[in-house]
């Protein structure tokens, strides 16, 4: 993050939530495309997948809306088990929540920021990067949970203590 703040200190300044996200995206080399100064849509490339990234900033309401979709869609015939991976899933998250869209089966993971009240909005590039990075981190720690449930027909339970197993030592 050192080098990141280096290139971008100027820039924390008044910037809207979008541009900060923006110059993030830059920073990492990831292409993103805006609509205005209310969203932005990025990819980034995961251990398990590609993502994208989608930020929605409502001043109105001084909230900003972060998801990410991995490139998951859940077939009509395991939605029940995915329904209840998330439920298992969602209890153990501190920020943000994972859902799925029923209309088309995307899996995704979301969570929002209420930014300050004051008269410029309080994303910096620091915050910028939790954002991401905390969304991503879930996303990059669950997708086995919802591979062996969608292609090894584990169970939600058996899934998740298959897949968060931690290790011990090195190889």
């Amino acid at each position: 993050m050192m080098m990141l703040d280096d290139q971008m200190s100027d820039r924390d300044d008044g910037a809207l939530p979008i541009d900060m996200l923006a110059y993030y995206f830059d920073a990492h080399g990831w292409s993103h495309e805006r609509s205005g100064d209310e969203e932005i849509v990025a990819t980034a490339q995961g251990s398990w997948t590609q993502y994208e990234l989608r930020a929605v900033w409502r001043e109105e309401d001084r909230v900003l809306q972060f998801l990410a979709l991995p490139d998951i869609r859940v077939p009509a015939d395991k939605r029940a088990a995915i329904y209840e991976t998330i439920g298992l899933i969602n209890e153990q998250l501190w920020i943000g929540h994972f859902e799925m869209w029923a209309s088309s089966g995307m899996l995704l993971f979301r969570h929002a920021a209420l930014l300050d009240a004051g008269d410029e909005p309080a994303l910096t590039l620091d915050g910028a990067e939790t954002l991401v990075e905390a969304a991503l981190d879930e996303c990059e720690r669950f997708y086995p949970v919802f591979q062996f449930v969608l292609w090894a027909d584990k169970t939600p339970a058996e899934a998740i203590a298959a897949a968060l197993i931690e290790t011990q030592g090195e190889a």
